[in-house]
């Protein structure tokens, strides 16, 4: 089948839709779970293990445990995916991460939570995530690409084995596969012992089975056509940026996985938030100042392009896979988050009360 479509609509056409498909899924997922790293990281920087850590720890097992499943089975081989086979940085999986914990805690989400809001009608989401893209487009090949490309080489790693976790630990995908599905059993077991709703958990699950879907489904299309076709999944900060290039000169449309991925989470997203009439317009307000917002996308911006992706790009797909790199990057970004979000506690607890006028 996919053969047909390849010589019906061509290589580009067929990835576009291929993301398209998985974007779908993504959104309505994690539009009903409320999947969000940034939520996760605060409930654990406050002492907390509620239901945010426990809907991004079933996101994440799923992840995990259905593309090690995959990889076992002989069904899907991501040895040739870039978070493996091509040369990685530590440096910017460690500084990069960091970055991008500190702005997701400013801006109140991740790149992939600020496109679901968005769809929903959030105006603040909106604004931030075009900013996050342009600094990010400014870092990958703009007036911030010199200051990225040095601080990725202050350390980097070889491709390969060098860079695959599990072959460093001498575990194979199978018993991966166990381990996860075991982790995400408790996950699940927990999150209905704190009530959350079972939609939700399955929801959640669903998160991760999208990310799993766009390993198998671009590397089934790369064993397919007779182009070299890249295989990947979702992300969102190269994927973003692509997207808006395309809308202000569409001759230069890349057509491709990431193409489709991004309107098809806005979709997802949005038809879920109709259905379950959650849509509403918000805007910035004296408690949600647009300084911190923008700084928050900036901060992300550069920092996922410097560590290899996003908190869905570098954290989930590629910590699926075992991308020593991507591990080193979703830690640094829940430290990050973590510590920046200690910091404006802390500093609004110290902030002096100002007596009302008059």
């Amino acid at each position: 089948m996919i053969g047909a479509l390849l010589d019906r609509f061509g290589d580009g056409a067929v990835l576009a839709m291929a993301g398209a498909l998985v974007g779908f899924v993504f959104g309505i997922a994690a539009q009903h779970s409320r999947f969000c790293l940034r939520a996760a990281s605060v409930e654990v920087a406050e002492g907390q293990f509620g239901p945010r850590l426990y809907i991004w720890l079933i996101a994440f097992t799923a992840a995990v445990a259905s593309v090690q499943g995959l990889i076992a089975a002989g069904w899907v081989d991501v040895s040739a995916s870039r978070q493996l086979a091509a040369v990685g940085s530590v440096s910017g999986a460690v500084i990069g991460g960091l970055m991008f914990g500190a702005g997701m805690i400013l801006a109140r989400g991740c790149a992939s939570r600020l496109l679901v809001l968005s769809a929903t009608g959030n105006l603040r989401a909106l604004l931030t995530g075009l900013v996050l893209t342009l600094v990010a487009q400014a870092a990958l090949s703009g007036f911030l690409a010199p200051a990225r490309e040095a601080l990725a080489r202050l350390w980097l790693i070889e491709g390969g084995a060098s860079r695959d976790l599990l072959a460093r630990l001498g575990i194979d995908a199978g018993l991966a596969a166990t381990l996860a599905a075991m982790a995400l059993a408790l996950s699940l077991y927990l999150a209905r012992r704190r009530l959350i709703p079972i939609s939700r958990a399955l929801a959640a699950a669903m998160v991760g089975l999208a990310i799993a879907l766009g390993w198998a489904l671009t590397y089934w299309i790369s064993q397919v056509s007779f182009e070299v076709i890249p295989i990947s999944s979702v992300t969102f900060t190269g994927p973003s940026t692509d997207t808006l290039m395309g809308l202000v000169d569409n001759t230069r449309l890349p057509w491709s996985f990431g193409i489709g991925l991004v309107p098809g989470v806005f979709a997802g997203s949005g038809l879920m938030a109709l259905v379950a009439r959650e849509a509403r317009i918000e805007r910035f307000g004296p408690a949600t100042p647009m300084e911190q917002y923008l700084l928050g996308a900036v901060l992300m911006g550069f920092g996922s392009m410097l560590a290899g992706g996003c908190a869905v790009g570098a954290g989930m797909s590629g910590g699926s896979v075992f991308a020593l790199t991507a591990w080193v990057a979703i830690t640094c970004m829940w430290v990050g988050a973590m510590a920046t979000h200690r910091l404006l506690a802390s500093a609004r607890r110290a902030a002096p009360i100002t007596p009302p006028a008059g």
